[in-house]
Formats: structure tokens, C-alpha cells, sequence
């Protein structure tokens, strides 16, 4: 009797671990495995070149996620990311041909960026409007600001060296690689060694518990979006270095709907209190692999969106079996 109950403990136990495995690192094992299939299928995949564009192309999108994660991870939703990316771009162009600056094109970058973020965070903190909402608004808003600006049109950086910053090489690693790495870095740090850190998981989880432990939530929810609104600067400011144009009405379609799905494939839940930096990382990176493979298998572009729907849907449900 006795060791058919420490059999049935250790099953027991057995399935837990598996369980638990699963839950914090199913985006690293689904990552493993479709890099595996898209390195069998194709053998240009695992050229070195290769492996550098999908950093490249999904550096931009991966330092949105970023932000977006922190956001989530609180309990709120960014649905302006891809437009204020636009107009943050426009900004920057015209303040770096105006100065004949670099310095004062990046400054503008990101001061833009975070003062759009903390007008966001002052909609969801202190207006409490609903944050799919206020970024909605923000959304229109941001790309009718660009389109005005910008008459519709593009705008080209007219300073000498403006495009060395997206497309300077560190070895064989372009700086924007680099960035992204760095940020991924600093905001695992952030997410998970600091007090904010804490702070924000706690409202995600619980916003009437976090208020009742004295944390000042109105604060921390205008620092997710400031914080989100930098990242988007920063991102506005590699992709608008990389064309050394910024176009109206194009740039940042759709951005935040890819950030949003990195980030959920990536393990962070809808309603918020549980996400990590990592899982959005690998979330970005099998987003990339995918478009790359089905780029080397020439799959018509337009059923790529397809795939990343479905990919979105099954991450939903399988966080609804946790």
C-alpha cells in the first residue's frame, strides 16, 4: 500500500514538473522545434547571412515588444505603437535637416516617443479611460499628426551619417542586432530584479490588492506607457535611419499587431500579472524564423498573415490550459 502511494506521488509529482516545464518554457521548445523543421526544409536557412536578416528584420518589431510586454504584463494594451512609430519618425527627420544635428534627430526620437507614451499613461491613470481606448484614439491621432506633417507623403534625412546607426556593422553584427540585444538585456533586469518590476506584475494581477499594499498605481501605469512610448522612439529611430526616410502613411502599419502577437506567443496573458522578457524575445524570434521560412518556400506573402492568426490563436488557448 505504501509504494503504490509513492508511486502515485511520484507520478503525480512527474506530471507537475512536466506541467510546469511547459508553461514557462513552451515558446523556447516551439521555437527549437520549427528552427529545427525550417533548418531541414531549407538549406539556405542556417547560412550565417540568413540567420543575421531575420535578426535584422525582426529588430524593430522585437524592441516594440519590449515595451509592449511591460504594458500587457500591467493589465493594458498599446494600440498605437505602429502609428506614433510614423509620427515620432517624421518628427525626428525634421528636426535633424533643421539642426543639421544627429544628436538633436535621435534626442527628438525619443523625446517624442516617451511624451506620447506618458500622454497615454494620463488617459488609462488618470482619465481611466479603458487603455484600448485611449490608444485607439491615440492611434489616429498619431498617424493624422504624421499625415498632416508630412502631407501625405515621405521625408528624407538630408544629414550626412544619419543612416550609420541602423546600418553600422560590429563585426559581422549590425548595431541595430546589437540594440536589441542590449534592451532585451535591460528590461529582463527591469521586469525582474527591480521594485517596478514587482510593482507592475502586482497590478496586473491584483490592481485593488496593489492599491491596498500603498502602491502608487497611477504611477506605475503612467511608467509602463512613458516607458513603451521610449521604446517605440527608439525603434522610429533605427527604422527611420535604416531608409533614412520616414514615409506617412506606410511606415508602422500594423506594428502593433505583430508586437502584440510576439508577446503573447511569448507567454504573456491578455488580462495581465504573468509574462516574461524572455518568452517575448523567442516570441519575436519564431516570428521571424517563420516569415523566413516561408519566404525561402516562396509562400505567397499574403497567407503569411494566415499563419501568424493561427499561431496567435493556439498560444491563446494553450495559456487558457494553464
Amino acid at each position: 500500500m505504501a509504494n503504490l502511494q509513492t508511486n502515485e506521488n511520484q507520478t503525480t509529482k512527474r506530471g507537475f514538473n512536466l506541467k510546469w516545464i511547459w508553461s514557462d518554457y513552451s515558446v523556447i521548445i516551439a521555437f527549437v522545434i520549427i528552427f529545427i523543421v525550417a533548418a531541414l526544409m531549407n538549406d539556405r536557412f542556417l547560412y550565417p547571412q540568413n540567420l543575421i536578416n531575420i535578426f535584422m528584420q525582426v529588430s524593430t518589431i522585437g524592441i516594440i515588444a519590449l515595451g509592449m510586454t511591460v504594458v500587457m504584463v500591467s493589465g493594458g494594451i498599446d494600440l498605437s505603437v505602429g502609428s506614433v512609430l510614423a509620427m515620432v519618425g517624421v518628427f525626428s527627420v525634421l528636426s535633424l535637416n533643421a539642426s543639421g544635428s544627429i544628436f538633436v534627430g535621435l534626442l527628438t526620437a525619443l523625446a517624442v516617443g516617451a511624451v506620447v507614451g506618458l500622454m497615454n499613461g494620463l488617459l488609462v491613470a488618470k482619465g481611466k479611460i479603458a487603455s484600448f481606448i485611449a490608444t485607439l484614439g491615440m492611434m489616429a491621432a498619431a498617424r493624422s499628426i504624421a499625415l498632416y506633417t508630412a502631407d501625405g507623403g515621405s521625408i528624407s534625412g538630408d544629414v550626412q551619417g544619419f543612416t550609420n546607426i541602423a546600418n553600422t556593422e560590429l563585426g559581422m553584427i549590425d548595431l541595430p542586432i546589437i540594440i536589441f540585444l542590449f534592451l532585451t538585456f535591460a528590461m529582463y533586469i527591469l521586469m525582474q530584479k527591480t521594485r517596478f518590476g514587482r510593482y507592475v506584475y502586482a497590478l496586473g494581477s491584483n490592481e485593488k490588492a496593489a492599491l491596498l499594499s500603498a502602491i502608487r498605481v497611477d504611477r506605475i501605469k503612467i511608467g509602463v506607457y512613458t516607458l513603451c512610448g521610449f521604446m517605440v522612439g527608439i525603434a522610429a529611430l533605427i527604422e527611420t535611419s535604416r531608409l533614412n526616410s520616414i514615409s506617412s502613411s506606410s511606415s508602422g502599419n500594423l506594428y502593433e499587431l505583430d508586437a502584440i502577437a510576439a508577446v503573447i506567443i511569448g507567454g504573456t496573458r491578455m488580462t495581465g500579472g504573468k509574462g516574461k522578457i524572455v518568452g517575448t524575445f523567442f516570441g519575436v524570434l519564431l516570428l521571424g524564423v517563420l516569415n523566413n521560412m516561408m519566404n525561402l518556400m516562396n509562400i505567397s506573402p499574403h497567407l503569411q498573415g494566415l499563419v501568424k492568426g493561427l499561431i496567435i490563436v493556439i498560444a491563446v488557448l494553450f495559456q487558457k490550459r494553464d
